[in-house]
């Protein structure tokens, strides 16, 4: 910690501990919620002067559970619910200079405000500081143990943050706050424009959050893929014609990875019919070598061969479902309909 001098009696008092407002947001997290708000109370070397929660109509009793554990709680109420209306709610209401983001549904680890703050206090340009979030319960499933690989990106400065980020309130209030029409992907686009004003985004080699995702089924797999590909195509859109188009590479590339993935099966079932079945094996062939090929790619993340094996194969198949949400977004705006949060977790009342 820097030390403040008193030229008076030359004896070095510590300076105060830095001060920052939590930001909860959640619908239905039941438990969940209950697990964050005690996380915070274990927070070290830093004060934390006010936890907002602010709820998206939930049914579960949540406002109440907060406020039992001495948040101030805000219920808002939107047509269509989205992650950035709570968050802007919950950012406008604080009283410091600092905000740190939490989704309902995570654990927050106890020395990461600190170790954010030591990092974002290095210079002014720094707007937005994150960490390692990964899940409580890899075992749990197998779509969580493979997508807890997906929260795990290197160290540095980056494009973008996730939803568990604390923040300058200052540079929130330059950009904007979040776009309350997005459904999803509020996250990199906020910091697109903080970019834009000459702030840089810092991920830092540290635990943050543990994340309870509570993936059991393929249904809400499918969902959560189709939630990220209607932001591929809204966010590569907005931006596609400037001098920072972003996504558009990812959005690309999925349509061409989605098509091959959507059509080949059923090219080479067809072509069974003259073939026999060596098409089809062709195909179970290229599958697991791209598979293969994706997880050593990420064996930085991960020592288990079957786990880096699972999540190549997620790599793969996960253009399906990716390629469906940019369908439907490209419907939706012919149709002009406004999509409606897409959720795919259950209550935390289990």
């Amino acid at each position: 910690m820097q030390q403040i001098t008193d030229d008076s009696t030359n004896n070095q008092i510590p300076s105060p501990s830095p001060v920052l407002s939590v930001v909860i947001i959640g619908r239905n997290e039941g438990q969940r919620l209950a697990r964050c708000l005690e996380s915070i109370r274990e927070v070290h070397n830093v004060t934390v002067e006010e936890v907002i929660y602010v709820d998206s109509d939930s049914t579960d009793g949540s406002p109440e559970l907060a406020a039992g554990y001495g948040a101030k709680v805000l219920v808002v109420h939107p047509e269509h619910p989205t992650a950035a209306i709570g968050r802007n709610a919950g950012w406008k209401a604080v009283q410091t200079d600092f905000v740190l983001f939490l989704d309902g549904d995570t654990v927050l680890h106890s020395d990461f405000p600190h170790a954010a703050f030591l990092s974002i206090l290095e210079s002014d340009s720094i707007a937005a500081v994150w960490g390692h979030r990964r899940e409580i319960h890899p075992e749990g499933s197998l779509f969580n143990r493979v997508l807890d690989l997906d929260w795990i990106y290197a160290p540095g400065f980056t494009d973008f943050c996730g939803g568990d980020v604390l923040m300058r309130r200052k540079a929130l209030l330059e950009a904007g706050g979040y776009d309350e029409g997005l459904i999803a992907g509020e996250e990199p686009e906020l910091c697109r424009r903080m970019r834009a004003r000459g702030y840089r985004i810092l991920h830092i080699d540290h635990p943050m959050t543990g994340h309870d995702l509570q993936m059991t089924k393929w249904r809400q797999y499918w969902k959560r893929a189709t939630r990220a590909g209607h932001a591929y195509a809204q966010i590569s859109e907005r931006f596609r014609n400037s001098k920072d188009p972003a996504w558009k590479k990812e959005r690309d590339a999925n349509l061409i990875r989605g098509t091959f993935w959507m059509l080949s099966p059923l090219v080479a079932l067809l072509s069974c019919l003259w073939l026999g079945i060596l098409p089809l094996i062709a195909w179970f062939v290229l599958l697991g070598l791209l598979s293969a090929r994706s997880g050593w790619k990420a064996r930085w993340k991960s020592k288990s061969p079957l786990t880096l094996l699972l999540y190549g194969l997620h790599s793969q198949l996960q253009q399906i479902p990716i390629f469906t949400g940019q369908l439907q977004y490209e419907l939706d705006k012919r149709r002009g309909k406004t999509r409606k949060l897409i959720e795919y977790k259950g209550s935390g009342n289990n």
